[in-house]
């Protein structure tokens, strides 16, 4: 029996007000159990078939989710509008923002100035020819299979994409943990549940990968280098120890997300070949030209490829070819793959810097690549209300985190080797007070 306390309220939350209000509303909360069917249809007098229906489109939103034995819950992150930060205080440095630097991008009015595009019209192909060409080569160079290829709206949009042609609404997909909140923001707001992998500096641990796939997950996401928001990267021994196995799991889904492409500050390294069966490569340009371009390209095996473009023109239709081309403008500049090296050496001295200070109060950074460096703490909100009272802003790693330990994550883009000296001061001064007392 339902106390008829506990009936009046589920009236006022589920009667009243849609799931979707009395979550925003903090009615109920993430990870809060909901009745079942059968008792739900009770409470509020309706069919059991009506509030299946009902459950099923509230999953599909990526608001609730099942756990089997366990029940339906509200999702732990569910897709609701989150409201804007506060604006930092006057002088505080923002190492929070997760932005290339401004400086390492290059010049878009040049560029668009120069552009002449032609009119676009409904009919035409979906990508850019000039646009594949380039990232033909610049996969192939790489090692990473580039037959088949698709422009897409970003990273995410290419992840979201790949993975609806294949898997529904409740399946389950491993994920690293921690996670680019965007991924994890992305499996909730489309129904599907994240197994954890633990990661260290190379990427996922194997054993990691083959414990989520033997809890059934039926794709796998991994970052090969600039992880975000720990900068592992893949390197060619753990590729080959992951490839063995993926080798046992023929018909998971393997994505890859290459965010940060060339100012990663690591070579390529792909888990994808062309004897699996369905896998797919999404590689932005975001990091490296700048975020305000929404493009990337995504290649990968003949099926899922031809499946993205065939909902692309039943949705979206295209990528705007302003945008295509200004990218292939960008990259045909004279001196571009200078410019592009010479981000991903900075990026990788401001990353270097930081972990070698850390080091010498004793502290373990993890920042292979890519543009930020993941601190263990003790009590990641201590720390991060601390250093903002210092004039440092970070970001606490609870929402990256699934089950690994408390962190924060620093963005380094745009930290200069003395900056890196006095924050590493300041975070041994708050994490192990008497190691830093040492040192001064």
């Amino acid at each position: 029996m339902v106390p008829s306390a506990t009936k009046t309220q589920l009236r006022t939350v589920f009667g009243v007000t849609s799931v979707e209000r009395a979550i925003h509303q903090q009615q109920v909360a993430p990870g809060d159990p909901l009745p079942t069917v059968r008792v739900l249809a009770e409470i509020l007098g309706v069919s059991p078939a009506t509030v299946s229906s009902a459950y099923r489109t509230l999953r599909e939103r990526g608001l609730i989710v099942t756990r089997g034995r366990r029940g339906t819950q509200v999702a732990g992150r569910p897709p609701l509008a989150a409201r804007a930060p506060a604006p930092l205080p006057s002088g505080v440095i923002d190492l929070a923002d997760g932005n290339p630097d401004p400086q390492l991008l290059p010049d878009l009015g040049r560029a668009l100035r120069q552009l002449d595009p032609a009119k676009r019209l409904y009919g035409e192909p979906v990508s850019y020819g000039p646009l594949q060409q380039a990232f033909v080569k610049r996969f192939s160079a790489d090692g990473i299979p580039a037959e088949h290829l698709i422009v897409v709206s970003g990273a995410l949009d290419g992840l979201e994409r790949a993975l609806k042609v294949h898997l529904r609404p409740g399946d389950t997909v491993a994920v690293e943990d921690p996670a680019f909140l965007g991924v994890l923001d992305l499996l909730h707001a489309i129904g599907m549940v994240p197994i954890p992998m633990a990661i260290d500096e190379s990427g996922p641990r194997p054993d990691a990968m083959r414990a989520a796939l033997d809890r059934g997950a039926r794709a796998v996401i991994v970052t090969p280098r600039a992880q975000n928001p720990t900068g592992a990267a893949l390197d060619a021994q753990r590729v080959r120890a992951l490839r063995k196995v993926l080798r046992d799991y023929p018909d998971v889904l393997i994505l890859e997300d290459d965010h940060a492409g060339p100012v990663a500050g690591v070579e390529a390294h792909t888990l994808c070949d062309t004897k699996r069966s369905k896998w797919a490569v999404v590689r932005s340009v975001s990091k490296s030209l700048g975020p305000d371009l929404r493009v990337a390209v995504l290649t990968g095996d003949a099926t899922t490829i031809a499946r993205v473009e065939g909902g692309t023109i039943i949705g979206m239709r295209w990528v705007s070819h302003i945008l295509q081309r200004l990218v292939v403008a960008l990259l045909s500049e004279t001196g571009m793959n200078a410019k592009l090296r010479t981000a991903s050496r900075t990026y990788s001295i401001r990353r270097k810097a930081l972990v070698d200070a850390l080091a010498s109060y004793g502290i373990e950074a993890c920042g292979r690549s890519g543009l930020n460096v993941w601190v263990p703490v003790p009590d990641e909100t201590e720390t991060v209300s601390l250093l903002l009272d210092r004039g440092w802003a970070v970001t606490p790693g609870q929402r990256f985190r699934i089950e690994s330990p408390p962190a924060i994550r620093v963005c380094v883009a745009a930290l200069c080797a003395e900056d890196a000296e006095k924050l590493a001061a300041e975070i041994a001064r708050i994490v192990q007070p008497s190691a830093a007392t040492s040192q001064v």
